[in-house]
């Protein structure tokens, strides 16, 4: 068992233990050493410790270390090449770019001309109406169009408002405060030239326009004024119903009570109760600036200050229906007992 064979066709060496040493050849004039390391042993690993005769490696046939010095030659990248997918990769660890404010503004711009063309082509097909009729048309326009674009947002593109306030502004929500800002710009300038809104209205449109500006300024919760304008716009399709039917004549029918009671009851349970929830997890929530969870405070006081002065008049309404009934049951009581009302 001490003597030694050597077989040198095969490059191989028997030792005592008879266990046979798998040896690389030596490597071709072409192939340099990386660092000081040899090229045969793999980046400092012996021949011996990828196995041997009788404790084979994973794999039946080692690889030829030719094809694997071509292999490593392949995946050498240039510096500059190195150094653009560093920096690439930490732009992704830092999250989603900020929009450009020259962007943001360009598209504002483009809102804003967008509803005062819409506003003039009202104005030009409804030359009979008034002008509070076709601004209405427009504020209706935008109601059902921000109520679709801050639903797709808030319930399938994301990122979902209670769980995740102050995350970095996507580009759609970018692109619709955007769109919104150009509105209540031209709403706040209507109603300051015709002189047609008070005192609260006004301040929910600046609220409204600071807000909006904020959220584009830092790049993000734009997450939660999303949902603050699906919340805000939610009802405003009824209100601006209405007062068509009010214009029309067609307020005190049935209609008119359907579009009142679905106004005060979206507007209770959307805009107070749901924004109470949201207006918590804003504040509760680390990620926000503190100026931002001010705005969200101011908000939802207006949103109060609204809420006063729909439940008093849905309470005046109701008292006026609960006696209007009361009378016409009298009445027909009467009727019926002096033999007047013919029943069948």
């Amino acid at each position: 068992n001490k003597q030694q064979h050597t077989n040198k066709g095969n490059n191989l060496q028997v030792s005592r233990d008879h266990q046979v040493t798998l040896r690389y050849p030596s490597p071709p004039s072409w192939a340099p050493s990386e660092g000081g390391v040899p090229f045969g042993s793999l980046h400092g690993r012996s021949p011996s410790s990828l196995g041997s005769a009788l404790r084979p490696p994973s794999h039946k046939v080692p690889p030829d270390p030719r094809l694997l010095f071509r292999r490593r030659q392949i995946l050498v990248l240039s510096p500059s090449f190195r150094r653009f997918l560093l920096r690439r990769s930490a732009l992704r660890a830092l999250g989603p770019r900020r929009p450009r404010l020259p962007d943001a503004l360009g598209q504002v711009l483009c809102s804003l001309g967008g509803w005062l063309s819409l506003y003039i082509s009202f104005c030009r097909l409804n030359k009979h109406r008034s002008y509070e009729w076709n601004c209405r048309l427009v504020t209706f326009t935008h109601g059902v169009l921000s109520i679709g674009l801050s639903a797709y947002i808030g319930f399938v593109d994301g990122p979902w408002p209670f769980t995740h306030p102050g995350s970095p502004n996507t580009p759609l929500q970018v692109h619709v405060l955007c769109l919104t800002l150009g509105y209540f710009i031209f709403d706040l300038g209507w109603c300051v030239y015709f002189q047609s809104e008070g005192a609260l209205m006004l301040a929910h449109h600046t609220l409204s326009i600071l807000g909006i500006i904020m959220a584009l300024v830092l790049g993000e919760s734009g997450t939660e004024v999303n949902a603050v304008l699906f919340g805000s716009e939610i009802t405003n399709p009824l209100l601006q119903m209405r007062w068509f039917l009010r214009e029309t004549g067609h307020y005190h029918s049935f209609t008119g009570d359907v579009v009142d009671f679905l106004f005060v009851a979206l507007f209770t349970g959307v805009r107070i109760g749901v924004g109470a929830r949201l207006l918590f997890c804003e504040m509760v929530s680390p990620k926000p600036k503190g100026f931002v969870k001010v705005g969200g405070v101011a908000m939802y006081a207006v949103s109060w200050c609204f809420m006063f002065s729909i439940w008093r008049f849905a309470w005046r309404k109701s008292i006026k229906k609960y006696h209007a009934w009361r009378s016409r049951r009298r009445e027909e009581r009467q009727l019926k007992r002096n033999g007047h009302l013919k029943t069948r």
